[in-house]
């Protein structure tokens, strides 16, 4: 295969189950009709994007994304990505994969790398020790290589989907039941806390890995999906090591950064209207696709350069996600056609 324009999407499917069985606390889950409602609007997503990658959030059961390809019309063009137990009992990042893009056999990492670590005994006198101990992922990390053309090297790609904001219901917990008198004033604040250590912890974990594959190798990297943070949040800026944009032709590129789909397009647009996900009225982007220098329209590296990016994002402006078959993300996919740096373009 030899793609001149490589797309990628990333898409929440909004706890995409077979009808019936229990999501969370849900045990009835969806009903016939509201998933055949779900799987139609999924299809058409599918359809409408049209992307030689998409990667998936919120996935419990392959047989429901399988369903919602057949829909679309699309099994014959793509091979899906998931594990083999994925029948419904817990959630997944799964993918679907044009077919002959895929290169070597996706793996799912559910532990923190060996030897990650988030202990300090603080960097001065006045800063108390800190210690964290969380040592795997809410959802497995989906990684899997693509190779869009013959004569270049695969394309990493990590599909993740990180802690959300909501806070960590604290009140089974042992501690809060025996003091509830001192917690129950306090039990929004310290699960919202609990919740923004863990989602940075995964962010850590997940740039511990991408440090390791992308320091002096220049080894392409795409990481894709639901962060559940905005594009200048400390998540976001732990896995992208906060790159400079702004630099001449070809002179920029950084050995492990990754640069957001979001602010490439920025420099394109004169206005602003990015937004993946809304909670009282507050519009956020929490969904995101990360390239490295490969992809950077700018990098002394580049062998990609960007193509624009589209958000489907319609859907938020009516919250009856259920009666709707719609999903409570937008849809995001970024496109970059093939065109490296000539040798003259070179300072």
């Amino acid at each position: 295969m030899n793609l001149s324009r490589l797309s990628i999407a990333t898409f929440n499917l909004y706890n995409l189950n077979e009808p019936g069985l229990p999501i969370y606390t849900d045990k009835a889950g969806w009903s016939r009709d509201e998933y055949a409602l779900k799987i139609e609007w999924t299809a058409r997503q599918l359809r409408e994007l049209n992307s030689d990658v998409f990667g998936f959030q919120e996935l419990w059961h392959a047989d429901s994304l399988a369903a919602a390809i057949v829909a679309a019309d699309l099994a014959d063009e793509y091979e899906m990505v998931v594990p083999d137990n994925t029948d419904g009992a817990g959630i997944v990042c799964g993918a679907a994969v044009r077919k002959g893009l895929l290169s070597g056999e996706p793996e799912w990492i559910s532990d923190f790398p060996e030897g990650f670590l988030l202990h300090s005994s603080g960097d001065d006198p006045q800063t108390p020790q800190i210690e964290v101990n969380i040592d795997g992922f809410s959802r497995p990390v989906l990684h899997f290589t693509i190779k869009p053309r013959k004569s270049e090297p695969d394309v990493h790609v990590y599909v993740c989907h990180f802690k959300s904001k909501g806070e960590t219901k604290v009140y089974n917990e042992g501690w809060f039941k025996r003091d509830r008198d001192l917690y129950r004033n306090h039990q929004k604040n310290l699960g919202a806390a609990l919740s923004t250590i863990r989602r940075t912890a995964e962010a850590a974990a997940l740039r511990f890995l991408l440090s390791d594959l992308m320091k002096d190798s220049d080894v392409p990297v795409i990481v894709l999906g639901d962060i559940n943070d905005g594009q200048h949040s400390n998540t976001a800026n732990i896995l992208t090591e906060q790159p400079r944009y702004l630099v001449g032709d070809s002179r920029g590129g950084g050995d492990v950064v990754l640069y957001t789909a979001q602010t490439l397009q920025e420099y394109r647009d004169t206005r602003d209207v990015y937004y993946t996900h809304v909670y009282q009225d507050m519009r956020e982007s929490l969904d995101h696709i990360l390239v490295s220098q490969e992809f950077y329209d700018n990098s002394r590296k580049r062998r990609w350069i960007f193509d624009g990016m589209v958000v489907n994002n319609d859907h938020l402006n009516f919250d009856d996600h259920k009666a709707r078959g719609t999903n409570d993300h937008g849809i995001i996919r970024a496109a970059f056609k093939f065109r490296p740096v000539e040798q003259h373009e070179t300072p």
